[in-house]
């Protein structure tokens, strides 16, 4: 029987977004503060260290950030009301490409990006499909599997079907309440090539394959927050769980969990740069969204939190972490040796499938709820 976190219980995922997003404190016409929506915790640290305090620096101009954990539901209704808070939200492609086709987002243009140090353009120095029609990705990140490295004694999980395995290493699991990464995980635990993943998942066999794995795990705690499962971990309430690999570099790193990533299946998301439609400061917002983007801001943020920068040219610029001094390249999810068996998110099959993929997972985990 699945059973929620503490944190989770008896609300519902929209209800928490809202309730979050209704805390925020919106800002007036006259506030030069530039106000920008992110996801808190490990990240957003380094995000002050990297981005807001040296543009602050450079620009005179304070930055304020507020915390929200995914989802359009609260921007939705800020558009439709005319009173729009934030100037810049920190978003996932997939969540950017859905709010832009709905017309949530202003259009961005790859003509406001600056050129890499040798000159090369923009547009040659960023991955590919790092520009959307409203949005610009800044970094890679991966949806990861971690469990506790002494919950299992003489051996450890080394394939994504191991998540699945309570017979082979026993325990609780904390996994994000969302059909995402979960779905893909279950597809692959059957040895689904990676290719055929999304295919699959648009066919109703696809689907029922999916839900009937994760039904085989025995007790499940449903994460919304993204500093929810390192700390899961940390004292000892599941034995595995997903999350995203920064913050559980962070655990590891910083506060010594016993912890370990499996990265076998991660799965890769584009993290990018939107503004909202109607934004407080729409010129300010694009002037830091250059700045944020550059090349030195790009391998500084990933010198303090291990994800990929979306420029080549930062990418070779990525060291050491300036505390601790760990390597940060070897905790990168695109670097070589963590990247083999990656996936790629399928950002535009969740942009054009995800009112429908949600209602069939709410409606699965309702199901298993009144088990």
């Amino acid at each position: 029987m699945a059973r929620e976190s503490k944190r989770t219980r008896g609300r519902s995922p929209a209800r928490l977004l809202w309730l979050a997003l209704l805390a925020a404190t919106p800002v007036s016409a006259s506030d030069d503060a530039l106000v920008v929506l992110s996801w808190g915790g490990a990240y957003e640290r380094a995000q002050q260290a990297a981005l807001f305090a040296p543009y602050t620096a450079a620009t005179g101009r304070p930055v304020t950030v507020q915390q929200y954990d995914g989802g359009l539901e609260g921007l939705r209704r800020a558009v439709a009301a005319g009173e729009v808070p934030w100037d810049l939200i920190d978003m996932t492609r997939s969540e950017a490409m859905a709010a832009c086709a709905e017309g949530l987002l202003e259009p961005l243009s790859p003509g406001l990006l600056a050129p890499a140090p040798d000159g090369t353009p923009a547009a040659a120095d960023f991955l590919p499909d790092s520009f959307g029609r409203c949005a610009i990705t800044h970094s890679i990140f991966a949806t990861v599997v971690a469990y506790r490295t002494d919950a299992f004694p003489g051996r450890r999980p080394t394939r994504i079907g191991d998540l699945f395995d309570q017979q082979r290493f026993p325990g609780p699991r904390a996994l994000q309440d969302t059909p995402a990464v979960n779905l893909e995980w279950a597809l692959l635990s059957y040895r689904v090539p990676r290719e055929e993943l999304y295919r699959l998942l648009s066919t109703r066999r696809g689907l029922d394959l999916a839900w009937k794995r994760l039904e085989t795990l025995d007790e499940i705690h449903w994460w919304q927050a993204g500093d929810t499962p390192p700390r899961l971990l940390a004292e000892g309430e599941v034995v595995m769980a997903s999350g995203y690999n920064g913050r559980f570099f962070e655990a590891m790193v910083n506060r010594g969990a016993p912890i370990e990533i499996l990265w076998d299946g991660q799965v890769q998301e584009h993290e990018t740069w939107a503004i909202p439609r109607g934004a407080p400061h729409p010129e300010a917002a694009r002037e830091f969204l250059r700045f944020a983007t550059d090349t030195e801001r790009l391998a500084d943020l990933a010198r303090r939190i291990p994800y990929g920068p979306a420029r080549r040219s930062a990418a070779v610029r990525v060291t050491t972490h300036p505390e601790s001094g760990v390597d940060m390249r070897l905790h990168i999810p695109t670097h070589p040796l963590n990247a083999e068996r990656a996936v790629a998110k399928d950002e535009t099959w969740y942009a054009r499938t995800r009112s429908r993929i949600q209602a069939l997972f709410r409606d699965w985990r309702e199901a298993r709820e009144q088990e």
